[in-house]
């Protein structure tokens, strides 16, 4: 490997990808930085992974500008990606007096943000939409292009993608000092030494640290800590739309929503933490959560929890995204991308490139035509595997042995069991891996050892 790159990115999560994915495609050289054994490894995992409008977005945001043109974006390559989308809508529903007065607020927010076909819903028609809705819901405000789609999948897209244009990714790869030497950057990580032009700062719940290598950061970040409860399969059609509650100033609050595997899932909460990593659930803010859900959907009460998960976002005191070039350093800082940066990710990445071209170097003029790398199918709403045949591995979510084996192998193969659950499912249903785990962990060390 030449170690020698027009850019480099430090931080493999959804933005990072979709960054390197932008200026790989414009064919400048690229390398990206993950300090984790495998991409995704920090707060890009725990999202809620909802396709967002940016109907209720602060208004001529920045998150506002990306999120936007990130959905157009998504939408436009989806297919050409293999990437789903489960075609929802959203329901913003009012629970008491105070709530109902402000939903007008809200739909007049919406046509402000371009999002003009939210519109107000009575309570008879909220109930004719969502039946199974609970009778104290007063009314609702319908978003028809809030949608579903998956966390995963498309961050792995827009890493194989970038590869496939000569990019590289580097695992287990924390960034340990930076240096300025003749206009070019000396990155030192854990995986080796590279040199790169421009350095993108886009590590997430380490952006601070990463920032604080080269110069005093302008931020802090304050990671907050998001809790969910997934309920079991049946659930999935007591609910059509993702039921959001009337946002308050400091949480959007818990959300009940579809997921793209066939499940309904509550979250997330909102909880300040100095953790980092590994962040943990408590049964006293899970029980509160599956309280909520039922007071919602009463019918959940039937219903059993298949699994519960803690995510962490990288929140900073700033309400927006900070993305900023640092004109005397080649340097760009992209920095507290919360709970929209799934959707925001390739307008960011837009944004960013940009950004480049302005303050730094101009874009080649004749990129390379696009290579399209489509991902496995992990959605419920479209043919998977199994039922072509192959035999099946984890008899819950209906994984193969076919689908198993491939990711562990290819441009962008699983470097760690996580990664090998967010490529195929594997393990992430009822049993949590009890019956499955034990052979599908040796399926991986086989292979990741080379001995398979």
């Amino acid at each position: 490997m030449d170690n020698r790159f027009d850019i480099a990115v430090i931080g493999g999560g959804v933005v990072g990808l979709a960054i390197l994915r932008r200026f790989a495609m414009t064919g400048l050289t690229c390398v990206l930085l993950e300090k984790g054994a495998d991409i995704l490894s920090g707060a890009s995992k725990g999202n809620s992974a909802l396709l967002h409008t940016g109907f209720d977005a602060p208004a001529k945001s920045l998150e506002l500008q990306c999120m936007q043109a990130g959905y157009r974006e998504y939408i436009d390559i989806r297919q050409k990606l293999n990437l789903p989308l489960h075609e929802t809508g959203a329901l913003v529903v009012a629970w008491t007096q105070e709530e109902l007065a402000a939903l007008d607020g809200i739909v007049e927010k919406a046509h402000t943000n371009d999002v003009s076909n939210v519109k107000r819903l009575t309570q008879t028609e909220l109930r004719v939409r969502e039946p199974q809705i609970s009778k104290l819901a007063l009314g609702a405000v319908l978003v028809p292009g809030e949608h579903v789609i998956d966390a995963w999948s498309a961050p792995l897209a827009y890493g194989q993608q970038a590869i496939a244009h000569g990019a590289v990714i580097l695992r287990n790869a924390e960034v340990t000092s930076v240096e300025r030497v003749n206009s070019q950057w000396r990155i030192a990580s854990m995986a080796g030494e590279v040199t790169a032009g421009t350095i993108i700062n886009a590590a997430g719940l380490f952006g601070d640290y990463v920032e604080a290598l080269a110069h005093e950061p302008s931020f802090t970040i304050k990671p907050r800590k998001g809790q969910f409860v997934v309920f079991d399969k049946p659930a999935a059609k007591l609910a059509r739309s993702i039921i959001l509650p009337v946002p308050n100033e400091r949480t959007k609050g818990v959300v009940l929503f579809r997921t793209i595997f066939g499940n309904l899932a509550i979250g997330p909460t909102a909880e300040e933490t100095d953790e980092r990593t590994n962040p943990a659930t408590d049964s006293a803010t899970l029980a509160k959560l599956k309280s909520r859900a039922i007071e919602i959907v009463p019918a959940l009460t039937d219903i059993d929890v298949t699994a519960v998960y803690a995510g962490l976002r990288p929140a900073t005191h700033h309400k927006d995204y900070i993305i900023e070039a640092h004109k005397d350093k080649n340097w760009i800082t992209v920095a507290g991308i919360r709970s929209t940066g799934l959707t925001g990710s390739l307008g960011i990445a837009q944004h960013v490139a940009k950004l480049y071209a302005k303050h730094f170097n101009k874009l080649p003029k004749k990129p390379p035509e696009p290579i399209w790398t489509p991902v496995p199918n992990l959605a419920e709403q479209s043919i998977r595997p199994y039922m072509k045949g192959g035999e099946i591995i984890c008899h819950c979510e209906w994984v193969t042995r076919g689908e198993i084996e491939a990711a562990c192998q290819g441009s962008l193969p699983a470097g760690d069991l996580g990664g090998l659950k967010r490529r195929t499912r594997a393990m992430m249903g009822r049993c949590q891996g009890f019956y499955c785990g034990a052979e599908i962990t040796t399926m991986f060390e086989k292979v990741k050892h080379g001995t398979s």
